[in-house]
């Protein structure tokens, strides 16, 4: 399998003015992160609020720059310090966000929404990039029929589902998903859950998943790379680490943590799927 995004020794400081009873100071965020994802799997990052994991993600994303380190991207170093990647980069990784509510523009119709990273990165007539966010809209679970509507139409399930196939418009290679199940109800959770997993199967997605959701981590990740307090405690696999995680804080951070059984939920929405069908049939 290749190596889809590599990070090595990757930093992030802060600089913090000086006031009436001290002088400045450097905060660092980020202490020096390796990590490396191979194509179509799913890295996970967690950690507590605070802890650094949402700045690793942004600056994975292309929209932070880094203080240093090294970062590549399916094979290709990124300038890191850079604020603006070049546009060929910009559309190998995309960003998908917490809140649906907020990451999708009110004034706009869905379609636009779609079509909109077209118009920005590429030279597609609009007949083409009309169709083709017609046919992502079908992708996730929605449909043509959703073109023409306002966000404001939708629940956060499928607003979630409208960010997802905005992100997936330009054909990239790696999504950055920041916390994107944790503003959903439990069922909704698992639903997204399930198409982010039959999306990345189908595009051979690579998936850098941020959470502290540990039930979403367990289902959703291959290998779990736990951040505190800027520093990467311990990385492996799933498997490994909730089995026997090494690290105190991984246990600290484990043992704090309810876990609810996603698959119980996955398999009851599956169920009640089914039912809906069958009444229909």
């Amino acid at each position: 399998m290749s190596i889809v995004v590599e990070g090595k020794g990757i930093t992030r400081d802060y600089h913090v003015p000086g006031g009436l009873f001290g002088g400045a100071k450097t905060v660092q965020a980020l202490k020096g992160i390796d990590f490396a994802v191979e194509r179509g799997k799913t890295l996970a990052i967690v950690g507590e609020s605070g802890s650094g994991k949402s700045t690793l993600a942004r600056i994975i994303a292309l929209i932070d720059p880094a203080s240093g380190g090294e970062l590549k991207i399916d094979g290709q170093p990124v300038d890191i310090a850079r604020r603006r990647p070049d546009t060929q980069m910009r559309s190998k990784v995309q960003m998908v966000f917490q809140n649906p509510y907020g990451s999708l523009n009110p004034r706009q119709k869905v379609g636009d929404v779609l079509m909109e990273p077209l118009v920005i990165n590429t030279k597609i007539p609009a007949s083409e990039r009309r169709e083709r966010a017609e046919a992502m809209l079908v992708k996730v679970g929605l449909g043509p029929e959703h073109f023409n509507r306002y966000p404001h139409m939708f629940s956060g399930g499928q607003r979630q589902r409208i960010a997802i196939a905005r992100a997936l418009m330009l054909n990239p290679a790696l999504l950055v998903l920041d916390e994107p199940v944790s503003a959903l109800d439990l069922s909704v959770q698992a639903q997204v859950l399930n198409l982010l997993r039959d999306l990345q199967e189908e595009f051979e997605l690579t998936y850098v998943f941020v959470s502290h959701d540990l039930s979403v981590v367990r289902y959703i990740a291959d290998d779990v790379m736990v951040i505190s307090k800027g520093e990467a405690v311990e990385q492996g696999t799933r498997e490994e680490l909730f089995a026997d995680p090494k690290h105190p804080y991984t246990r600290q951070l484990f043992a704090a943590t309810p876990i609810t059984d996603v698959d119980a939920i996955r398999a009851r929405v599956e169920r009640r799927k089914a039912a809906r069908q069958a009444a229909t049939a």
